[in-house]
């Protein structure tokens, strides 16, 4: 397992003044850590730019060194038997389940072990019983991605296995005998059960990669343990018909679609016998469990705004771990609020690009950006935008482990001519902005927001997202919505927005779920059958697929995606009503620079679209002025290889609107429909028509000018 010299990550990514924050590290060598704090005011490390800045944030945390330890992680979901289960040493005893493997991984794979005592698949993919060194297997393996039935039973010194194809062209049935000595397999203290897994060394090992459905062991008197794993989906234990219930570890997915499916219905509340199967992975880790090494307690006058944790290992090795300061509950200390979109961060973290270059680690020594990669540390677990070894999709995401593209100076693009930023590095162009202009502001983040509603918005005379607000639960839609209606002022600074729906875990906050349902830009696409949410029960995918798109909330919703490139926009509304929009814009076409894509619409674009939500009273101000034929349509839009749902061409579709509405409650709308407008910011040390376009419109909104 290759691991990094010295990381982290925190038990939470915002906190109010009067809360804790707990930092969690681990490094591979002995020695001392040194600790400190900084609030970030810039993460883009191009040293064309400001590069990364920062102010000291010592007087909230005192600098503090503390002893360095490893700490460990395991990779691999599985689940164990709350207690252990009774069996006399003599009896004969039967482990059983119905299984759908999907990914042979070169050794042993455990289905069901109880003790010493294992049922799984060898590295062939071949059924075999095993108690220590001693094992009986299968001569012919089982099917990958086809439900069989398998069963082990061990009685006399003796081992029968059984096996049943569950396919729907027949169910041949396979038995192979042996010798096999059950040894110490009913030693009391030995006896928890494993789904998916064995016990070695006081530790889960040969993890299984597939579905199991209906697991159960019997011993002579009748059933011991069997569970029903549609029950309690939402949750992370699974109560036991027979027997001790099930703790699932690492967070397997659940709402699967087991060997009764047959399409009859696509929701698991409504048909759960359909959804009786757990899909375990090797490769699942959502939470660390690292101990504590030090807190924060964030103080009552320590401002709103983003912070970073310094992380200096006395012989080398650093890290620097970003979160939020929110103002306190009820309390507004700026007119203007920026909503940074965590959601969206923890989803795509860890995400290992399939075009990860080694050969960006030129560019990253010299502007000093951060070294790590995911794709070269895909232990620490992958993003929702990688699969997992057996293929399939990961739909689970937590902030609990370290996330190495959410650290200042991250390049996610390493060989573009820009900056190649995304996500909290670049969205930090905005953050550089505000102070640059002397613009007071407060930090809310997703969390806050779906918890307090559009209460925690109250007050603010402006709300604005940053570059890429994407995941979205009903919740922080609601409050959203409810702010836009009531008078507040919106501003939506980037593309690809309030795109997919999310759910979060109803035990675990830190944990999300996303289900890449029926069409949508996807890096996988969910399995028929199971596009409803475990966590929430509620239909996953596109919010646009659930009556909420994009353009409801804020005129325009994504509809292209290209290369990392911006092109400019050109001014369409010469209404004078708005010319103060443009006070100080002495060109028609303006954003033709920036340090993301090198221009202010680019990447990921969003239009307006009337019948789906975009208002009638909405303005458009501009548009992209670029060449887009390289362009993808995103699959929603598109119907046949001639025709899409604009109802024109497809060339007609591609392109950034960015626009202006007044709601009827008092409150507006302003879009710029682009991922890239924010690099243009700081263009020219904050001097450009970008720069000037949004401060003509916060100075008339914040400051009534």
């Amino acid at each position: 397992m290759k691991e990094v010299p010295l990381t982290g990550y925190t038990d939470r990514l915002s906190a109010r003044p009067g809360e804790e924050i707990a930092f969690k590290l681990s490094a591979t060598r002995g020695g001392n850590i040194r600790a400190r704090l900084a609030r970030s005011i810039c993460a883009d490390p191009n040293p064309a730019g400001m590069g990364i800045t920062e102010e000291d944030a010592s007087a909230w945390f005192p600098p503090r060194v503390l002893p360095a330890r490893h700490q460990p992680f395991y990779p691999g979901s599985y689940g164990i038997t709350e207690r252990p289960l009774t069996l006399r040493a003599q009896d004969p005893v039967t482990l059983a389940a119905t299984i759908l493997p999907t990914h042979l991984n070169g050794k042993d794979q455990a289905v069901l072990s109880c003790g010493a005592l294992t049922l799984g698949l060898d590295a062939g993919g071949c059924l075999f019983a095993a108690v220590g060194d001693g094992r009986v297997t299968m001569e012919h393996p089982l099917a990958l991605h086809r439900w069989t039935r398998v069963e082990a039973t061990l009685q006399d010194g003796q081992a029968t296995l059984v096996q049943t194809s569950q396919d729907h062209h027949g169910n041949p049935s396979e038995r192979a005998h042996g010798a096999l000595d059950r040894g110490t397999i009913c030693a009391p203290a030995s006896l928890a059960a494993r789904l998916a897994a064995r016990l070695a060394d006081s530790r889960a090992v040969d993890f299984f990669n597939g579905k199991i459905e209906a697991p159960g062991i019997t011993a002579a008197d009748g059933t011991v343990a069997a569970w029903d794993l549609a029950a309690a989906i939402p949750q992370r234990h699974v109560p036991a018909l027979t027997g001790p219930a099930l703790q699932l570890v690492n967070f397997p997915t659940r709402a699967m679609t087991g060997s009764l499916w047959d399409a009859s219905e696509m929701c698991w509340r409504h048909k759960p016998e359909h959804y009786g199967a757990i899909h375990f992975h090797e490769d699942d880790i959502y939470d660390f469990g690292w101990q504590t090494d030090f807190t924060l307690s964030v103080p009552a006058d320590m401002p709103s705004g983003v912070y970073v944790m310094h992380l200096d290992h006395e012989d080398g090795g650093s890290d620097v771990l970003p979160f939020y300061i929110c103002p306190p509950r009820g309390t507004r200390r700026a007119d203007l609020c920026v909503l940074i979109p965590t959601f969206t961060y923890v989803v795509y973290g860890n995400h290992a690009r399939p075009d990860y270059d080694p050969a960006w680690q030129g560019r990253m020594q010299a502007w000093r950006a951060y070294p790590h990669n995911p794709a070269e540390y895909r232990d620490y677990g992958l993003s929702t935008y990688n699969t997992h070894s057996d293929g399939s999709g990961i739909c689970h995401a937590s902030h609990r482990r370290p996330l190495f593209n959410f650290r200042p100076g991250f390049l996610t693009f390493g060989a573009t001519p820009c900056s190649g930023l995304r996500h909290f590095p670049a969205d930090s162009h905005l953050i550089s902005w505000l102070h640059a202009k002397g613009i007071g502001y407060d930090i809310i983040t997703d969390h806050e927001l779906h918890a307090e509603g559009a209460g925690v918005l109250a007050g603010y005379k402006a709300v604005t997202t940053t570059t890429h607000p994407e995941y979205h639960t009903a919740e922080t839609l609601d409050a959203l919505r409810d702010y836009r209606d009531t008078g507040g002022n919106l501003l939506y600074l980037g593309g690809n927005g309030f795109y997919w729906r999310i759910a979060r875990h109803v035990e675990n906050d830190s944990l999300l779920e996303i289900r890449r349902a029926e069409d949508g830009i996807r890096a996988w696409a969910a399995e028929p059958g199971e596009y409803y949410n475990a966590f929430d029960g509620s239909y996953g995918g596109l919010w646009r697929r659930s009556g909420r798109a994009p353009q409801a909330l804020v005129g325009i919703g994504f509809s292209a995606q290209g290369e990392f490139y911006g092109a400019p926009y050109q001014r369409i509304c010469h209404d004078p009503a708005f010319d103060w929009l443009f006070e100080g814009m002495t060109e028609d076409i303006f954003g033709n620079y920036g340090f993301s894509g090198n221009g202010a619409a680019g990447f990921e674009l969003d239009h307006v679209d009337h019948r789906i939500g975009s208002p009638l009273n909405l303005v458009l101000l501009a548009r992209s002025a670029g060449d887009n034929r390289a362009f993808m349509l995103v699959p929603e839009e598109q119907l046949t290889h001639l025709t899409n749902l604009t109802g024109g061409p497809e060339e007609a579709a591609k392109h950034a609107d960015l626009i202006y509405f007044d709601q009827p409650g008092g409150g507006s709308v302003f879009a710029v429909g682009s991922i890239t407008f924010c690099g243009c910011l700081p263009w020219n040390d904050f001097d450009n028509d970008v720069s000037r376009l949004l401060e003509n419109y916060l100075r008339h909104i914040v400051q009534g000018r």
